[in-house]
């Protein structure tokens, strides 16, 4: 129970401080005192049968000796018991509310977490009533208060909950959690506390990673090429699969396989072929505090975070950052804004696809105890809006996170060590309610590969939202098998670019449908830099007898000035080319029109005239039947070829 694990020496240093000089405690019997010291000892070497002797043997003398009784509910609350603490707890507050009123928050948050909401609140209010205006848990026990009135009303109108689990390949006897997903649900990376003899014996965390056939996950196999013997955990996995952020926690000096800055660091690694290179300190976004639990964009920008400061009492000043990635790489940390963070603990951050909708783990909102989760939706000025809770039983007097929330923005996955599991943490899924549920987006999947010999390649490609003007996406296929994906959200135009140093870029336009179930793939040939070599700018677009360049034509413009820098060597010839409406000398003079229009952007964009030659075609060499309107929109294009090289 995080709020009441390491609340004693708090408790008693702050009881002792409103006792009179000369007397710490509550009692004046020396013998019950002495008692309870030993009790104390006891306690601090892991004899908690002895202590607990112990202390009966004061409570025997002084059965309002308030300090025994608050150390005694500690041992039965580390047994599990958690109705005998409370009425441990509920006897010391009775002694003398003024003086125990530090004991009246922890026995609230304990009441508000068993559901005893009237006794919570009652509780919460007495500590309230007595403690001082400077004290840091007002602000809490504030939030405890709003937790009492919420946590009854959503107990009372629980929200439709079915958790499944999933299955032998991913858990196991040992601890799951922390999952991410690809787009295409296929691949799902996840920590597991694993038993080791090495280094450090006892447990640490490893990555595992296991893949979907016939909708059952197979067996979990562990990431080699990062697991060390020391921790790794807190996986963001790109919607690709081909990016990895994670958190390692080092020395500061490095000892071990990872250069760390401080407590916990966020590291970054990329696949080559079917291997993780080597992982990388993410630099600027860590600090000396403590970073963890990072969420990586879809569109491959932006990286949340949760950054906390570690101190002698514990984890504080817990919230949630953003950094986003340029072209000097990342920027500097900044919590994110608007009504997410609070004075307390904010986790378990986690960005849907959509971009637009942030779950998280938090005990500063309204909940039902403990840390509980949350979704927060962004808004137009670019802050968060206001969190709203999953609802009764998603969460409960316990504490939820690790959420992740997958490309349908319905289907969701999180750790529990509920009954019926394979033991300790498990991953379970389960249908979120439509109220907290993100948009649903789809995804682009292809292969990369040389035109002639269909070697896979690794190449930069971009996805273009043509109306807004927009990048969406920018990112490399995988050099092993050519591989990409990307998620993208449905019911927009796309333009698809691809390039490669030594090969004509790749153009392609599409459309993703609203609400797209099934993706669309796609086989991307690259021709190599040769006289003859061409390719069609298909996201190139004139009006209807117009050879105006339509706005949405400048990102491929732009792309093809970018590969005329990059390859100052080359001649190249603009070809227009029509349908067969209208006449043939109308024709021909609409598509070179056309083709100089294409050419005056270039120019205009920084290329010398002389490396260009617009050439219009009109309507002799179509691609495909000119009786249908699929044949006819194919025929009207614009070429560039490789004049020479």
């Amino acid at each position: 129970m995080r709020a009441f694990a390491c609340f004693i020496t708090f408790l008693i240093l702050s009881t002792s401080l409103l006792a009179q000089p000369g007397n710490r405690f509550s009692v004046d019997d020396k013998k019950a005192i002495k008692l309870y010291a030993e009790a104390e000892q006891n306690y601090a070497i892991g004899l908690s049968n002895e202590a607990d002797d112990l202390l009966n043997k004061a409570l025997s003398r002084e059965p309002k000796f308030g300090e025994a009784l608050i150390l005694k509910a500690q041992i039965q609350q580390d047994k599990g018991n958690t109705e005998e603490a409370i009425n441990l707890l509920t006897q010391t507050v009775d002694i003398s509310p003024s003086k125990f009123h530090g004991v009246a928050y922890f026995l609230a948050d304990l009441e508000l977490r068993e559901g005893e909401y009237d006794n919570a609140k009652q509780h919460y209010e007495l500590f309230l009533k007595f403690s001082r205006d400077s004290h840091p848990n007002r602000d809490r026990a504030h939030v405890g208060i709003a937790s009492c009135d919420f946590a009854a009303v959503a107990k009372a109108n629980p929200v439709p909950f079915n958790p499944i689990n999933l299955g032998p390949g991913v858990n196991s006897e040992e601890a799951e959690y922390f999952p991410g997903i690809t787009a295409d649900g296929n691949s799902l990376l996840y920590t597991r506390l694993v038993k080791t003899n090495g280094v450090y014996s006892g447990f640490q965390e490893d990555f595992y990673i296991s893949s979907k056939a016939d909708e059952k996950w197979g067996e979990g196999l562990a990431v080699r090429d990062i697991n060390t013997v020391q921790n790794e955990g807190a996986p963001s996995l790109s919607a690709d699969g081909q990016v990895l952020i994670f958190t390692a926690c080092e020395s500061i000096d490095g000892w071990g396989d990872y250069q760390g800055k401080g407590s916990c660091d966020l590291f970054f690694t990329r696949r080559q072929g079917k291997r993780w290179i080597k992982p990388e300190n993410l630099g600027i976004v860590n600090s000396y505090k403590w970073e963890s639990q990072p969420s990586f964009s879809a569109d491959g920008k932006t990286l949340y975070f949760v950054q906390g400061t570690m101190t002698g009492r514990g984890m504080e000043s817990q919230d949630i950052f953003v950094s986003q990635l340029g072209d000097n790489g990342w920027s500097k940390p900044e919590k994110i804004k608007g009504f997410v963070n609070t004075d307390m603990e904010e986790e378990s951050v986690m960005i849907h696809p959509d971009g637009k909708t942030l779950y998280f783990a938090s005990n500063g909102h309204p909940g039902m105890g403990g840390l509980d989760l949350f979704v927060s939706k962004l808004q137009d000025d670019g802050t968060w809006g206001t969190p709203r809770n999953l609802g009764y039983p998603i969460n409960t007097g316990g504490d939820e996170n690790s959420i992740l929330v997958g490309p349908d923005g319905q289907l969701a996955m999180f750790a529990s060590n509920r009954e019926g599991g394979f033991g300790d943490l498990d991953l379970y899924s389960f249908e979120l309610p439509k109220e907290v549920a993100a948009e649903a987006v789809s995804y682009v999947k292809g292969t990369v590969m040389d035109s002639l010999s269909f070697k896979f390649l690794d190449a930069r490609f971009e996805l273009i939202d043509t109306q807004a003007g927009e990048l969406a996406v920018e990112s490399y296929s995988n050099s092993g098998d050519g591989s990409f994906l990307v998620c993208l959200p449905p019911g927009k135009n796309y333009a698809l670019n691809v390039d490669k140093p030594g090969y004509l870029f790749y153009s392609k336009s599409f459309q993703l449908a609203e609400g797209l179930s099934e993706p669309l793939e796609m086989e991307v040939l690259l021709q190599k830099i040769k006289p003859g070599a061409s390719i069609v700018l298909e996201n190139v677009f004139f009006d209807t007898d117009s050879y105006e360049l339509k706005p949405s034509s400048k990102a491929e413009l732009l792309k093809l000035v970018e590969w005329m820098k990059n390859n100052p060597q080359v001649t190249i010839e603009i070809g227009g080319h029509t349908d067969d409406v209208g006449s043939d000398q109308d024709n021909l003079v609409l598509s070179q029109k056309r083709a100089e229009s294409v050419v005056a952007f270039v120019v205009n964009a920084g290329i010398d005239q002389s490396r260009m030659v617009a050439k219009g075609y009109g309507e002799t060499t179509p691609k495909s039947s000119n009786e249908t309107a699929i044949g006819r929109a194919k025929n009207r294009r614009t070429e560039f070829k490789i004049l020479k090289n």
